[in-house]
């Protein structure tokens, strides 16, 4: 989403569409091709998401919107966790929830915490790093949304929460969080499975992004085409030099050329 299809301010003041986005969606829509636009940010729900680029002229239905919380959702499911800490908002709560997930607000007092998942939290503080700290040395396993430090805006880079709640976090406890967003094969794996695809799929699949260590990885992991923009972090030279497992298949300069690819 962030530096593909938009740009959005910093401080949450909307977004605006960057060249290709509303044809790309509308080409989609048209030939019938199942897709799904993944944000890495849990500051909102997905529906939040998916009502602001409608708003942006953008094509989406609120179940064409993925987040962190959304895969997670589904890996804590999948894996019979039932109660989980989640160390951010209603964005990264919610669809746990929904999922009938057991969830623990960030400064609750809860015993039985199978796992905490760490996502954007803009409040976060030292009686939050305790309380997830105490889940993990009593046995919980330590999850996130994120582990980049910076995405891309209309203003330039800004920071990723988690990344540094994460890094907060190991230094206590030298618990390594597992990713469930971007750029985990269990983040693909469910983004398919909304798709209504197989997992074999995945190498029928095209991702497009503007950063290597999210979406290019992504790509890679699931043996996906691999499609970099420089609309978002990253110029072409900096795309050149990443490394093997980041590296893109094809870099472009706008989404237009995909465009014209499909016809």
């Amino acid at each position: 989403m962030d530096g593909t299809l938009v740009l959005g301010q910093a401080g949450g003041g909307g977004f605006s569409p960057l060249p290709g986005a509303v044809g790309l969606l509308e080409k989609l829509r048209d030939r019938g091709t199942p897709f799904r636009i993944f944000t890495n940010g849990t500051a909102r729900i997905p529906k939040f998401y998916a009502a602001a680029l409608r708003e942006a002229g953008l094509d989406v239905r609120d179940d064409e919107m993925m987040t962190p919380a959304t895969s997670a959702a589904d890996w804590f499911v999948r894996r019979k966790i039932k109660r989980v800490r989640a160390l951010g908002g209603e964005g990264l709560q919610a669809p746990l929830r929904e999922a009938g997930l057991d969830v623990v607000g960030p400064n609750q007092s809860a015993d039985k915490v199978e796992a905490v998942f760490t996502g954007w939290y803009k409040e976060f503080s030292l009686a939050c790093m305790e309380r997830a700290c105490q889940d993990l040395w009593a046995g919980a396993q330590l999850t996130t949304s994120s582990n980049v430090p910076f995405f891309a805006t209309a203003n330039g880079r800004s920071i990723g929460h988690s990344f540094a709640i994460n890094a907060a976090i190991r230094a206590l406890t030298d618990k390594r969080a597992r990713i469930l967003g971007k750029p985990s094969r269990d983040a693909m794996a469910c983004a398919l499975r909304r798709m209504g695809l197989p997992a074999s799929a995945g190498a029928r699949t095209v991702v497009v992004g503007d950063d290597p260590a999210l979406e290019m990885r992504l790509a890679k992991n699931a043996g996906a085409m691999g499609v970099a923009v420089t609309s978002g972090l990253h110029d072409r030279a900096a795309l050149s030099l990443a490394d093997k497992e980041e590296r893109p298949d094809v870099v472009l300069d706008s989404l237009e050329p995909i465009i014209e690819a499909l016809g």
